[in-house]
């Protein structure tokens, strides 16, 4: 079942405590084109685990010297509209004020970069005690997207989250460790991770 349930109005789709139902269970919302709102639920997830987070080496070299600065949750909502500032995406002006929302109850996040402090990436997600489920990601200079997946991995870990959603396989993700599970796999990852206490932010 990949289409969650498409026939609920937007209005319920949206409400904050509905959504992190949904999210607690792997769903995840997405807008077509016509701004409709529907919840999937793929049945293969791809996921990275903390432990097999890989940073290719030319990333690392990269980032020695790279003009960048990097902040948590400075600016979330800005992340999420750099994220939806592109020719075709799902994230709709309705989704962008519902993860308002979410991140006045603490759920979104965010890690950001700057250069000559101008925000030129970075990346968003939703966190549910040890779990963070990414949502998108964006960059307006050459590796920065990939630099702020580097600097989640970092938080992350020294957090001790346990598990990072990434919804679907694409190559850029596989080069950082991403895999491919079933969804039975994947809720076992996420009963574990809800036994932790966690602070993004904290």
């Amino acid at each position: 079942m990949n289409e969650y349930n498409g026939l609920l109005e937007n209005n319920k789709l949206l409400n904050p405590e509905y959504m992190i139902r949904m999210y607690a269970q792997g769903a995840f919302p997405m807008a077509d084109a016509n701004g409709k709102i529907e919840w999937y639920l793929p049945r293969t997830r791809a996921v990275i685990l903390p432990e097999n987070f890989n940073i290719p080496r030319s990333l690392k070299k990269f980032m020695q010297t790279a003009p960048f600065e990097y902040r948590y949750d400075y600016n979330i909502l800005e992340v999420i509209t750099g994220c939806a500032d592109r020719a075709e995406t799902w994230i709709s002006e309705e989704l962008i004020k519902a993860y308002k929302r979410l991140i006045d109850l603490n759920y979104v996040h965010s890690v950001e970069v700057y250069e000559n402090n101008n925000l030129v990436g970075g990346l968003y997600g939703i966190t549910i005690m040890g779990a963070f489920f990414g949502e998108s990601m964006f960059s307006k200079v050459p590796q920065a997207s990939k630099c702020a997946m580097v600097k989640l991995y970092e938080h992350l870990s020294e957090k001790g989250y346990t598990i990072i959603d990434v919804q679907y396989i694409t190559e850029h993700l596989k080069m950082f460790g991403a895999k491919e599970i079933s969804y039975n796999d994947f809720l076992e990852l996420l009963k574990i991770a809800y036994t932790k206490k966690i602070s993004f932010s904290g």
